[in-house]
């Protein structure tokens, strides 16, 4: 712990360190909690495995977070509670790179709050939506061109699309004629998968600031309120289309089993569900969106889906090299279970584009 403390005093931070732990359950990077005799903080090692260019990342997250917190001092919020606040180290960085190479960054920590794994109904689904719809709407000014691109065509969804048709003739694990049906299916939605990105070339959909990974678990809920008070986990945080974000959040949000369920008579999207974290997006990110924007936002769930699936898809061709698995079927499972949302998101288009106007109005 000596050493963590070593790193921790190169931010500034205030009194003396009397704690010092691990902390939370995150999968990719590694976090500890500091406590001083003054205050608290967050001290994290980016995984450099997973992001290979740290210091992108925190330029992104500072110039993010300092924008927002000027737009919530003008309003008169708390600016260290409802965004990150990150710390200087020496020279004026924002981050500290140990003898190991690995990057480290520090935060003051939010109190009385805490991140949930699992979304527990439809109340929690609409502040969830609330929650990014404030983001988008408080970074609908940002220069959104001017943020690094720090994973290359996460959403693009034509570019993932190569990659499974790369996959499929490559057929490294020799397990195409496995899956023929879910080949099919994929293919036949070619045409449909462009349509985001052809809108974006088009200039027909604005450059957005996007967050990229927008589950229940990226905000932090107030303890006592069970109110939205902080986006949280802004490693993805890059040029994007809101769509994504939206899309990306009911793809998981209002599916009624988890994304590796194989039963599929278990498998739905639910417009319940769907008309939950639609309200609270739209209730206050809507003046921000220009009318195609909000026209595409159904389309962002299904193809954020579809995007998903097809990436499973791939990864099972090529041998599960990229996602983690627990048997052999297993990304297999998971594409399925992806398509059957998709399927079932084109059958219900008609009530899904009637729940959209509805808030749209």
């Amino acid at each position: 712990m000596e050493a963590l403390k070593k790193i921790a005093e190169q931010f500034e931070i205030e009194g003396e360190i009397k704690e010092l732990y691990l902390f939370g359950n995150g999968h990719i990077n590694t976090t500890y909690k500091v406590v001083t005799d003054k205050n608290a903080y967050t001290l994290q090692k980016i995984n450099k495995n997973v992001f290979p260019s740290p210091a992108d990342i925190m330029e992104n997250s500072v110039g993010v977070t300092s924008f927002l917190a000027k737009k919530i001092a003008e309003r008169g919020g708390d600016v260290n509670r409802e965004t990150l606040h990150f710390l200087k180290a020496e020279g004026e960085k924002f981050y500290v790179v140990d003898e190991n190479g690995d990057y480290w960054r520090s935060w003051i920590f939010i109190d009385n709050a805490t991140a949930h794994e699992v979304v527990t109904g439809p109340e929690m689904l609409t502040e969830s939506g609330r929650a990014f719809g404030e983001f988008q709407r408080q970074l609908a000014d940002y220069p959104a061109e001017t943020l690094h691109e720090v994973i290359k065509d996460f959403h693009n969804t034509p570019a993932r699309f190569k990659q499974l048709t790369d996959a499929i003739e490559a057929n490294k694990s020799g397990r195409k004629d496995n899956c023929r049906e879910e080949i099919k299916f994929a293919l036949e939605r070619e045409e449909a998968a462009g349509e985001l990105m052809r809108l974006l070339n088009e200039g027909k959909l604005p450059l957005k600031v996007t967050h990229n990974d927008t589950k229940m678990s990226n905000i932090l809920v107030d303890d006592s309120t069970n109110k939205a008070v902080c986006i949280i986990d802004l490693d993805t945080v890059m040029p994007g289309l809101t769509a994504f974000d939206y899309g990306d959040s009911l793809r998981a949000g209002a599916s009624t089993a988890a994304e590796d369920e194989a039963d599929l008579n278990k498998v739905w999207f639910s417009l319940e569900l769907f008309e939950a974290y639609t309200k609270g997006f739209l209730s206050v990110a809507k003046d921000a969106l220009t009318e195609v924007e909000l026209e595409t936002l159904p389309l962002g769930a299904k193809l954020m889906t579809y995007e998903v699936g097809i990436r499973f898809l791939a990864d099972y061709i090529n041998g599960d090299v990229y996602f983690r698995t627990k048997y052999p079927e297993h990304n297999l499972v998971r594409a399925r279970n992806q398509f059957k949302l998709v399927k079932d998101i084109e059958d219900k288009w008609d009530e899904i584009m009637a729940i959209m106007h509805k808030y749209m109005k």
